[in-house]
């Protein structure tokens, strides 16, 4: 009696057991409501479809997780740049050339909306006495008048 060998399944280069013990470190690393909504919603460590999809949507939450601890600007640089990927390169220097066009007349308008005039002047005159002391060992004083 000759026995088949099975083609074994795999994920992402994982076996059943390591995506299985992939999503046990994985899932303690979220927040504790994220883990009583899988819980809530069926998703199992237990079945190969289950284990897989299990593994996905811990995944979507902790990809989640990073965008929450980006910043504003990081943000809209992420947005850029998943932006960017649908453009031509043509079409990306193109739209640069326009917003720097765009910018300089911007600026353009705020310094002849709001022109410098006046002339700020800083008065160093006042005698002030400012105490150094040296070194910790030494018991002078020197005095410095601006």
């Amino acid at each position: 009696m000759a026995y088949k060998k099975c083609k074994q399944r795999n994920f992402r280069g994982m076996s059943y057991r390591a995506v299985q013990v992939a999503n046990s470190k994985n899932r303690s690393k979220l927040h504790k409501k994220d883990q009583i909504w899988l819980k809530e919603n069926f998703y199992m460590n237990i079945g190969w479809d289950n284990v897989v999809s299990f593994y996905q949507k811990i995944e979507e939450f902790i990809n989640n997780y990073q965008l929450e601890e980006l910043t504003l600007e990081e943000l809209f640089i992420e947005a850029d740049r998943i932006g960017n990927r649908y453009l031509t390169n043509q079409e990306i220097k193109d739209y640069n050339q326009s917003l720097s066009k765009e910018v300089n007349e911007v600026a353009e308008e705020i310094d002849k909306q709001f022109p410098e005039t006046e002339m700020e002047f800083i008065d160093f005159s006042k005698n002030t006495n400012i105490k150094y002391k040296n070194k910790p060992n030494q018991k002078t004083y020197r005095t410095v008048n601006f």
